[in-house]
């Protein structure tokens, strides 16, 4: 009995040993919800109403920008928490936290914050990203995506993806087409100058699709059937990888050779080549549950989970 023990933690030590820690570590002023990385700056919105912007290189906090707090139910004050951030330019796009369940978008630039949806506009905004310097792209928990002219503040399309509640969403490298994830398991493709419907993905994902990306003509999935699902959009074929716990989050590298995903239970990352689905490493060190994989270049990466800490992983 005490060999198979002896066995089992030298097998165990040997697993633990080839787990990939973070080369190092930011710390947000707040449980971080969505970064954006542009021009060696790192964009982190939060839980606790505030943006940190970090300098990657000395890995500090070089600015903070905030949001008014607002009124709870029991009319106290409360930080209201930013959803979403975005970067265009020297534009910064924030979706936060409203009254009764509503949100309210915001553009940060020369050091003012300028409301551009507010409470009365009455939408339940799960996501919102930069087209251009004149659009975003907005997504409704209601799964409706709009089209929205910041500046002339009115609709260019609407469209329901689906009947089932929306999940995420992710623009390709121009922004010229959108995936869009639900409940559903299905994916659908619009043109982001239309709307127009290009195609529907299906069949991989059974269940709810927590987390999509795309880029190169590659889509990777993250799945509460615990399926990590890559569509090859220019061979129209598709495979998936599995894990033996819910998969929250998925990430491609720049040129979409390489995929990472959510892969375990202890919250480790799993990278592997998208044409040969070899693993290249698992990386640790997160202790909550795994909310976004950024890659910054072919091979380092962000990672954020429930927690105001952002891990940086080089590939070896």
């Amino acid at each position: 009995m005490k060999i198979v023990l002896l066995i089992i933690l030298i097998v165990s030590s040997l697993l633990s040993s080839n787990i990939i820690m973070p080369m190092y570590t930011f710390k947000a002023d707040g449980a971080v919800t969505d970064i954006v990385y542009k021009d060696s700056k790192l964009y982190a919105s939060t839980s606790e109403g505030v943006v940190n912007i970090f300098d990657a290189n000395s890995h500090k906090i070089i600015q903070t920008i905030s949001v008014a707090k607002i009124k709870n139910f029991m009319g106290d004050k409360i930080n209201a928490k930013i959803y979403s951030v975005d970067v265009l330019g020297k534009k910064i796009l924030l979706l936060s936290q409203g009254l009764r369940g509503y949100r309210e978008l915001s553009i940060y630039e020369n050091n003012k914050l300028t409301k551009i949806i507010s409470v009365s506009d009455k939408l339940s905004i799960a996501k919102a990203k930069f087209i251009d310097k004149n659009n975003v792209i907005l997504a409704l928990l209601s799964n409706d995506i709009i089209s929205y002219n910041i500046y002339e503040k009115k609709e260019n399309w609407i469209v329901q993806a689906s009947q089932s509640k929306f999940s995420n969403f992710a623009l390709n490298e121009d922004k010229s087409k959108i995936v869009v994830a639900d409940e559903s398991g299905e994916l659908k493709i619009f043109s982001t100058t239309d709307a127009k419907l290009l195609k529907v993905l299906k069949g991989q994902n059974l269940d709810n699709v927590f987390d999509v990306d795309f880029k190169n003509n590659i889509i990777a999935t993250a799945g509460q059937d615990r399926r990590a699902v890559i569509y090859k959009l220019k061979l129209n074929s598709a495979y998936y990888k599995t894990s033996h716990f819910l998969i929250y989050s998925v990430g491609l590298s720049p040129d979409a050779t390489l995929a990472a995903f959510a892969s375990d239970e202890k919250n480790n990352i799993t990278v592997f080549k998208i044409n040969t689905q070899q693993s290249v490493g698992v990386y640790g060190g997160n202790k909550m549950t795994l909310t976004k994989i950024v890659f910054i270049s072919q091979n380092s990466f962000f990672v954020v989970s429930d927690d105001r800490v952002i891990n940086f992983y080089k590939i070896r």
